[in-house]
């Protein structure tokens, strides 16, 4: 099974099951996912080929639904589910073919679409990172510099570094996940529709979830409801965490007695 965190206590609302995007973990996501964890239970994943799961050969949208499915009938359906990025693309995926597994879905900054960028110069950029007498993330941080640009993707990068290893480690297969590209960008075209309600939470300065893309979502997701953080991206639970979360509490918490 994945490897996760598990915080918080049962309560009035249902678990809640946070899914990281590409090239992330769960410690991405320890902050919000201990504010959250104030009234309910909150898991937190690693996906295969991430962190501290297991390595395997595919990183197929069904093959990360059923990982995550496995987690959820571990312990205990139905949950609340929140994907970024690839962890929302595979969040849908589980959702179009395990519904009852998943009360309330949340998709964070994508759509249920092929994009045609690519994200493999980055993982091109961590293979050749020189690893040799690094110790400092501050120097691996002058070092990656080299070769991606943006201060805070190599930040978001190197979460993923293992420094305390007796020799540094990046935390992910970058093997698989590069020839898995194009279906890690790409979208398996799965029909079927998940009734239960779904928010489809975007960065305003993203374009990753455009007007395009609206009444394909709604087709498979009947029940969406759209929502832009000003002043974010695409990591927008990075850029913006407070608005972020007050999003979702919003659209997570039940009437009483509901």
């Amino acid at each position: 099974m994945l490897s996760h965190t598990d915080i918080g206590a049962a309560g009035r609302l249902p678990p809640l099951l946070i899914v990281h995007g590409l090239f992330g973990s769960a410690r991405n996501w320890g902050a919000i996912a201990k504010r959250l964890s104030d009234d309910r239970r909150v898991v937190s994943v690693d996906m295969r080929n991430h962190g501290s799961s297991f390595r395997a050969e595919s990183q197929s949208y069904p093959d990360m639904a059923g990982d995550l499915a496995e987690v959820i009938e571990t312990l205990g359906a139905p949950m609340d589910v929140l994907g970024h990025s690839m962890g929302g693309k595979a969040a849908m995926q589980l959702a179009l073919t395990h519904g009852e597994l998943i009360d309330r879905l949340v998709v964070a900054d994508i759509a249920p679409v092929a994009y045609g960028h690519s994200q493999s110069h980055l993982v091109r950029a961590m293979r050749g990172l020189d690893l040799r007498d690094l110790s400092a993330r501050s120097e691996a941080d002058r070092r990656l510099a080299a070769a991606v640009g943006d201060a805070g993707v190599r930040a978001f990068l190197l979460q993923s570094l293992d420094l305390k290893a007796d020799t540094p480690v990046w935390r992910l297969n970058l093997d698989v996940l590069e020839r898995e590209m194009d279906r890690i960008t790409g979208w398996p075209g799965t029909e079927g529709r998940f009734e239960g309600p779904a928010l489809f939470l975007a960065g305003a300065l993203s374009d990753y979830v455009r007007p395009e893309h609206r009444e394909r979502i709604k087709h498979l997701f009947p029940n969406a409801k759209f929502a832009r953080i000003p002043g974010a991206g695409h990591w927008l639970h990075a850029e913006r965490p407070r608005e972020f979360e007050a999003a979702l509490r919003t659209f997570l918490e039940r009437p009483s007695g509901g």
